[in-house]
């Protein structure tokens, strides 16, 4: 083929191959990749943006969305802001919302079960707890408690082991409790009760009101860093430690479980693995801000900071004892979950002798 011939040939076919593809792009439909956006809304029993609560609650749901792509967008609503702090629980299982934040042994009138998942008196600690829930059979009993109200429950937070409370008068013996009324939830309220005083149950939000007004003559909420900025150094005088009746407090996300399974595989695992980074933040947290914040209350504001008599502590375990019995002699579900609670504990408690425990006595 000649020079200019062979020229002409490819121009032409170079040419002919556009149009080709141009046909074929223009009759060809547009294939467009449109994935559903879901809008949530997350009710909490904590004050709008609380520090470390409220925070983590707001964590979570960014956490969701930037994980998610803005896929699953997350509106947190603090206590009262949509429903009352302790309507949380109805409110998601309804399906009014989608998503709730709290602690389990708010729930305790809907089934006894439910607290063993907060908090036990004389009961696991932080480690214990998460590895209880994660790899020692817990979360299996608690997706069967919560199923019953067509609930997922999700841990999303530990407080790490709390302070005994605030107190308007000094507890120098196991009478000291009798009459007084004191704000403490679960089955730590049931022990106080045991020792004659009178649980009551009320949200964050009223506390430092209530303390303030002598409505109660006590309470309890989470440790240091939360107590100093809810203010209660202004109206109480005395600060107990230890926390006997919280050890390792879980907070938690729990979701209707419709809305849950309404979502693709990949935000189910998203919305899961979210929680598990929120339950790692709140506790690393609570564990850098507590220290501090005793130390201020201490050095700058004057709190008494007082350490419960050893035989006070020794009678209030008799009590939470009896307690956990009764509860469990009158609730199969709770005894099911107990008797895996207080197998796991004892092998943690082994194995704690000679690693955890053994660890901090070489400072003692």
């Amino acid at each position: 083929m000649e020079k200019n011939n062979r020229r002409d040939f490819l121009k032409k076919a170079t040419a002919a191959t556009a149009v080709a593809a141009t046909a074929t792009t223009i009759g060809a439909p547009a294939i467009v990749r449109a994935e559903k956006t879901y809008n949530w809304k997350m009710v909490t029993t904590w004050p709008p943006h609380f520090p470390l609560l409220g925070e983590g609650a707001d964590k979570l749901a960014e956490s969701i969305k930037v994980m998610s792509g803005g896929r699953l967008n997350i509106q947190v609503y603090g206590g009262g802001e949509l429903v009352p702090p302790l309507q949380a629980f109805d409110a998601v299982s309804q399906g009014m919302v989608q998503m709730g934040h709290g602690a389990a042994y708010y729930w305790a009138g809907k089934a006894p079960a439910t607290q063993f998942f907060a908090a036990v008196p004389f009961g696991l600690n932080a480690q214990g707890m998460n590895a209880w829930l994660y790899t020692g059979g817990g979360m299996e009993l608690w997706n069967e408690v919560y199923g019953k109200f067509n609930l997922k429950p999700l841990p999303a937070g530990n407080t790490g082991v709390q302070m005994g409370g605030w107190f308007n008068r000094e507890i120098k013996s196991l009478d000291d409790f009798k009459g007084l009324k004191m704000r403490i939830p679960g089955l730590g309220g049931k022990v106080l009760a045991k020792a004659g005083g009178t649980a009551v149950l009320s949200p964050g939000g009223e506390l430092y009101t209530n303390l303030e007004r002598g409505v109660i003559d006590a309470t309890e909420w989470v440790g240091p860093y939360n107590d100093y900025k809810m203010g209660f150094y202004k109206v109480a005088k005395y600060y107990y430690y230890p926390g006997w009746h919280e050890p390792g407090t879980v907070l938690e996300s729990f979701v209707n479980k419709d809305a849950y399974e309404s979502l693709p595989k990949d935000l189910q695992a998203i919305v899961t693995n979210a929680t598990v980074a929120a339950n790692m933040w709140t506790l690393c947290e609570s564990e850098t801000k507590n220290n501090i914040y005793l130390d201020k209350m201490v050095k700058e504001e004057g709190v008494l900071l007082k350490k419960f008599p050893a035989d006070v502590v020794k009678q209030l375990r008799k009590y939470s004892v009896e307690v956990l019995e009764e509860i469990v002699a009158n609730d199969p579900m709770s005894k099911k979950v107990y008797d895996s609670f207080s197998k796991f504990q004892k092998q943690q408690q082994a194995w704690s002798k000679i690693s955890e425990r053994a660890y901090y006595e070489l400072f003692d």
